[in-house]
């Protein structure tokens, strides 16, 4: 029974790590106002009839914080990457200069780094309801289990310890991305 019981704990574990590394790559997506070659991560080029990653056909750089350069390795992919880098609808303006394509990053308005506030918080948010749905699932597994009500209170509330790290955990990565954005 005991076997059992850690079994549910540490798979519980596991759906709140992995709750954890999504929300840390979706708050690499949110961009802070400094250019990251991440920013065109999820760019797909059409590479002869394929949907291929950006970073497969071109070097992404960052010579400064606002600058990102693509090289691509074949001359003929500049105006396809070009193109799909403005149909991106990332608010990005490229520049072909024959050799390599140059995009200048906005600076963020003041506005825009609220919304950007907001919608990383909406990322903490659902990171947070996947980890009480771990929660859940632990604590009904334990209820079904075949031992006495002392026992299930005791894992309970090693779920809910656990739990609480967790929800600590995604808060701690909300103030960070907060205070990256909202800082000028």
């Amino acid at each position: 029974m005991e076997k059992e019981m850690q079994f549910i704990i540490d798979t519980a574990k596991e759906k709140m790590r992995l709750a954890l590394n999504h929300l840390d790559k979706e708050m690499v997506n949110i961009r802070a106002g400094k250019a990251n070659p991440i920013m065109l991560s999820g760019i797909k080029v059409d590479y002869y009839g394929t949907p291929t990653p950006l970073s497969q056909v071109a070097n992404v750089n960052s010579p400064d914080g606002k600058t990102l350069t693509v090289q691509p390795w074949e001359k003929g992919m500049l105006s396809e990457i070009e193109k799909t880098i403005l149909v991106a609808n990332l608010g990005f303006n490229p520049m072909n200069n024959g050799e390599s394509i140059i995009i200048n990053i906005p600076i963020l308005t003041e506005e825009r780094r609220r919304e950007l506030a907001k919608i990383a918080k909406v990322e903490v948010e659902n990171a947070k309801i996947s980890i009480r749905s771990a929660r859940k699932d632990a604590n009904n597994e334990i209820k079904n289990s075949d031992v006495s009500e002392d026992i299930q209170k005791n894992f309970e509330i090693d779920v809910q310890n656990i739990t609480d790290h967790h929800i600590r955990k995604a808060d701690e990565i909300f103030a960070l991305k907060e205070k990256e954005i909202l800082t000028v």
